[in-house]
């Protein structure tokens, strides 16, 4: 149901020995929302992204799905993982397996769906993305382009409720950057909830419906894309777009 609160992030911190990588993160996401979370490198938003996922345990806070804590709980990853999934920069295919075994893996495996119910619903999310003549190739025949939309195609087949990408363009050619941004486009317009690390800022505020700015590990601005690019209140948002919008 639109609007129905999926996650909420409270008072989220992460320490690496020493190092205070977030710090005090709120933040919540409602169905059929795109948050697009920008800053510079090194201002933590892939590590609340894998905190998010449970790659990383948080230090504190909660991270609330449907309401329940997740955090230091005994909860089951793997079946969380199926309902909030991940798209990482590094496609993270298997290389042993085609494009299709990738994306029937999951589905058998963790959400014990037939062979065959698996491939039928592998095919269809193959055919989203445009990867379905390529079914039989191994990761290593592809383009790193391909390799990102079968890694899309692999994260829906497991129909998540929400869709995690951590920077899902940054590894490719800049010519291949176009096709994956653009399945990300028509996912956002059918309605997937989405949270977004990008350096991507004109996808960002053409297609978020929420802009989460970090800096130094915190939420420096958040807010509508329109008043994020267009009105920007903290100095370090207009110092980080202005960099940005001159390139």
């Amino acid at each position: 149901m639109k609007g129905e609160m999926i996650l909420e992030i409270r008072h989220l911190s992460k320490a690496f020995g020493t190092n205070l990588v977030l710090k005090d993160i709120d933040f919540s996401v409602k169905t059929g929302d795109v948050t697009c979370i920008i800053g510079a490198s090194g201002s933590g938003k892939s590590t609340l992204l894998r905190c998010l996922n449970l790659l990383e345990t948080p230090t504190t806070g909660e991270i609330l799905y449907h309401g329940d804590n997740i955090v230091g709980t005994k909860v089951n990853a793997p079946k969380y993982r199926s309902r909030v999934g991940m798209v990482f920069q590094s496609f993270n295919l298997f290389n042993n397996m085609n494009v299709l075994e990738n994306c029937m893996v999951g589905q058998t495996r963790v959400l014990k769906k037939s062979k065959e119910e698996a491939r039928k619903n592998a095919l269809y999310y193959l055919e989203k993305v445009g990867m379905a003549p390529y079914i039989n190739a191994k990761p290593r025949q592809l383009s790193g382009g391909q390799k990102q939309r079968v890694a899309i195609a692999r994260a829906l087949a497991m129909e998540p409720e929400l869709l995690l990408f951590d920077e899902p363009t940054s590894a490719l050619d800049p010519q291949m950057v176009g096709e994956v941004l653009e399945v990300m486009r028509k996912l956002a317009d059918e309605g997937l909830t989405m949270i977004i690390v990008t350096h991507e800022m004109a996808f960002a505020r053409d297609v978020s419906s929420h802009v989460v700015f970090m800096a130094g590990g915190v939420i420096a601005e958040e807010g509508a894309p329109a008043d994020i690019f267009g009105n920007p209140q903290n100095h370090l948002t207009k110092e980080f777009l202005g960099r940005f919008m001159k390139g």
